[in-house]
């Protein structure tokens, strides 16, 4: 007998010490709640059963405990999980009222009633107390009154504390009065029938009464209590807190039914409102309706502050978009990017010239936004004036296949296609990029320019990432401000972006402890007229960086590869650079090219002429000239340089098989698209060519057909149907040149 009962008593015990369950409210579905840095509440999303209900919660007002504990447990601290006395009144008075009138449940019971969801009945009573007593075993009376203060029912859809702070208090950061804190702690024995906006007079009633028993239990003063007892109800609840809309958004998508502590500071959040709502407002006149902007912390990689779309208030198709978020075309938004991964590979160094002049790359012609073309140009003012052609070079040299791969390295996902089917278009725009991963691209290159940067990071040169900085910092600034005269200006490397059709507008700046991204158009991706980059993100962009604290430039790396360079051209310099400089260079600069456009010339003797052949006396002297075609442009850009001698007349030189013209446009073998002008009429081709003498004249034919003669610059306007054609160049010395091409 003895057996059966140490059996029974040995399966009771182990069903007690495995009866629950290790998470008790694993079945409970929870608001997404997402705070900053101090904790306080930025925004929050309803449950999925229609409940604001927060998570576990971290404290318990000090005030609420105390009148939590009066109203539903005096005893709380003292006994084991069950209050049979408790059990034992509530039995009397229910025999005495012939219907249930207290349930005699202690706190850790309801933990158990709120966890299990069970009805009210005899059964479910025994099994609460029996693992009440469990809970207590498991959980400290602070774990378990926390338990109890989150899940209990605070009347309509609030449960918990946290969520009945913000729904009847407006904020979970205030000193909660004793008359809240009552008011709170009897609101929940019976949240269907009392509640702030119906039955409110029973509920005041219930609020004095347990104002008198913490009166009588010492827990406050006669004169608190008389103060207490005249403090008005609360009313109707407060919205909750809609900071971050699209974040709040983002975080119940992915961390659904959690709390989530941010990077961001409310204050500073704030701020950026009030500015991205100003501009919004104005921009919203030129007709740019959507607004998004992005801060990151440098050294953590966090957002420090986020605008997915501005002006919630304003009513259009397009407001919940996550602009931040979604990908959009990049604009010149990637060319510092471009133009630091050819330094870290030592393909450029920051002066060496790139030909800028019209090229087409296999069917794709691109052209620079002003019109202009300038022959050729230093690396680092291909980055500072955001031009098109020599970006498109420096992309070709280094690889379209591999420039995406470092784009998806550095934590661009939306690059989602395949290398050829972006092809040399990404350097301008023809990848889709998000905002926030481009402003956290940057941020990561700054910390990395610090030696602080994440691990794995592929732009990891810190001599190429200052000069990219270097570059970005001569940009001019919206607000005409010269930071080069003001040491308390904060000196900014930033970069603005114009998509193709104005649809996106641009702008992400860096200092050494923050990255700010704007971005501006509109959601739907219709066309905004005149907008660019600099003139409609660049200029918020300076307005929220002047929020941050100023910081200082960027130090310039230490041990870095000394490259001596030729002066004129840029390139590492070769054995007929005699004008030369030493520079920092990075890791792999010992491997860019030397100077090809620096080479002996033979002179006469005079130094007036080249000599082609032996035939006379000649000096040999080290010049610096550009191929012709670079030289056509170059030199209307650049008075100061001195083009080489004409040659000599000489049968040498006129046996040469060289004619000394060259087409700048169109090239052999070019298909050009001729668009139709605002009036509808058919636009024209205009031709352009160069000669090695500038003081030649050139004939010009079409299709065998003479059109005119040009003299210093030689260019001529074609009006062509669709199909081939041949332009024929005759200069007056007699040689020739023609291309061939197809009119679309």
């Amino acid at each position: 007998m003895s057996y059966i009962y140490c059996s029974i008593a040995t399966v009771l015990l182990l069903l007690w010490f495995f009866c629950l369950p290790e998470d008790l409210f694993e079945e409970i579905e929870y608001s997404t709640v997402v705070e900053d840095s101090n904790g306080r509440l930025l925004g929050a999303r309803i449950a999925v059963d229609g409940q604001w209900r927060f998570p576990l919660c971290d404290t318990i007002p000090e005030k609420f405990a105390i009148a939590l504990v009066e109203f539903e447990d005096r005893r709380f601290y003292e006994h084991c999980g069950v209050s049979f006395r408790s059990i034992a009144r509530a039995m009397v008075q229910n025999l005495r009222s012939g219907r249930v009138v207290s349930g005699g449940s202690t706190v850790s019971m309801q933990v158990i009633r709120l966890s299990r969801q069970g009805e009210r009945t005899l059964w479910n009573k025994i099994v609460e107390c029996f693992m009440a007593t469990r809970l207590e075993m498991r959980y400290s009376k602070d774990e378990i009154l926390r338990m109890y203060a989150s899940h209990a029912p605070f009347g309509g859809n609030v449960v918990g504390i946290d969520a009945a702070m913000w729904r009847y208090l407006g904020s979970d950061q205030c000193e909660m009065s004793w008359a809240e804190a009552a008011t709170l702690a009897v609101l929940q024995n019976s949240p269907s029938k009392i509640t702030p906006w119906k039955n409110r007079d029973a509920l005041m009633a219930k609020r004095n009464r347990l104002l008198v028993r913490l009166c009588e239990s010492g827990h406050l003063s006669s004169e608190d209590c008389a103060l207490a007892l005249e403090e008005p109800l609360l009313d109707e609840p407060f919205a909750m807190p809609q900071y971050v809309p699209h974040l709040v958004d983002w975080y119940n998508k992915v961390e659904h039914g959690k709390k989530i502590k941010t990077h961001i500071d409310l204050e500073m959040q704030r701020q950026v409102d009030a500015v991205t709502l100003r501009w919004s407002q104005e921009l919203r006149l030129s007709g740019a309706h959507d607004f998004a902007a992005v801060m990151i912390d440098v050294r953590t990689g966090a957002v420090a502050a986020y605008c997915g779309n501005s002006d919630m208030k304003y009513e259009r198709d397009g407001k919940w978009v996550d602009i931040a978020r979604a990908p959009r075309s990049s604009g010149s938004i990637l060319k510092p990017v471009l133009y630091c991964s050819a330094l870290q590979k030592g393909l450029i160094l920051p002066q060496m010239l790139i030909s800028d002049i019209p090229t087409d790359f296999g069917g794709f012609a691109p052209k620079n936004y002003s019109g202009a073309f300038y022959g050729a140009v230093p690396a680092d003012e291909v980055v500072a004036q955001s031009l098109n052609v020599p970006s498109v070079e420096i992309l070709r040299m280094y690889g379209v296949m591999s420039f995406i791969e470092l784009l998806r390295g550095c934590g661009l996902t939306t690059l989602t296609r395949s290398s050829e089917n972006y092809g040399l278009s990404v350097a301008l725009g023809g990848a889709e990029v998000s905002l926030l991963e481009m402003t956290k691209l940057y941020a990561d290159m700054s910390a990395m320019c610090q030696g602080i940067g994440p691990e794995g990071f592929p732009l990891n040169d810190r001599t190429a990432l200052y000069h990219t900085f270097e570059a970005m910092k001569k940009v001019n600034r919206p607000d005409q401000l010269d930071w080069r005269r003001v040491s308390s200006i904060q000196s900014v490397a930033w970069k603005t972006g114009t998509s193709y059709g104005a649809r996106d507008a641009w702008a992400i700046g860096v200092t050494p402890d923050y990255a700010v991204g704007v971005w501006v158009g509109n959601a739907s991706g219709c066309a905004t007229p005149d907008l660019t980059g600099a003139r409609a993100a660049g200029p918020v962009m300076f307005d929220l960086i002047s929020l941050l604290p100023y910081s200082e430039w960027f130090a310039e790396p230490e041990n870095t590869v000394k490259i001596r360079v030729c002066r004129h051209s840029g390139f590492r310099a070769g054995k007929h650079c005699d004008d030369t400089e030493t520079v920092n260079g990075t890791a792999k600069s010992e491997d860019a090219p030397l100077c090809p456009y620096c080479h002996p010339v033979h002179l006469s003797l005079d130094s007036k002429y080249q000599v082609v052949g032996r035939n006379e006396p000649v000096i040999t002297q080290n010049m610096f000239s550009l191929p012709v075609e670079m030289e056509h442009y170059y030199r209307l850009a650049h008075p100061e340089y001195t083009p080489l001698p004409p040659v000599r007349q000489t049968q040498d030189s006129m046996d040469s098989a060289d004619s000394g013209i060259r087409f700048l446009y169109p090239q052999e073998g070019s298909t050009i698209m001729i668009p139709r002008q605002i009036d509808g009429n058919r636009g024209h081709l205009v031709c352009t060519a160069a000669h090695t003498d500038p003081a030649m004249e050139l004939f010009w034919h079409c299709d065998g057909s003479y059109i005119q003669s040009t003299k210093d610059l030689h260019t001529v306007s074609l009006d062509l149907s669709h199909g081939p054609h041949t332009v024929c160049i005759m200069a007056s010395d007699g040689k020739s040149m023609s291309v061939t091409f197809n009119v679309l």
